[in-house]
């Protein structure tokens, strides 16, 4: 499992819902786990609650 407690098949297949980029384990401003858009022109950070990563984009916030 990944720093996000997500097994890695499920991993292999969550893109950003936003760009389609690929999503990789990140950390939040007070250390809290979020999945990171790995899109060079918008990347955007999803939080992980309760380790289910929540894939709206009104909840992301840009890095």
């Amino acid at each position: 499992m990944s720093g996000t407690g997500l097994p890695p098949w499920v991993r292999e297949i969550l893109r950003c819902p936003v760009t389609g980029a690929i999503l990789v384990d990140g950390e939040g401003p007070v250390g809290e786990p979020e999945l990171h858009s790995t899109d060079p022109v918008r990347p955007l950070a999803y939080p992980v609650r309760d380790g289910i990563p929540v894939l709206l984009e009104a909840d992301a916030r840009s890095l």
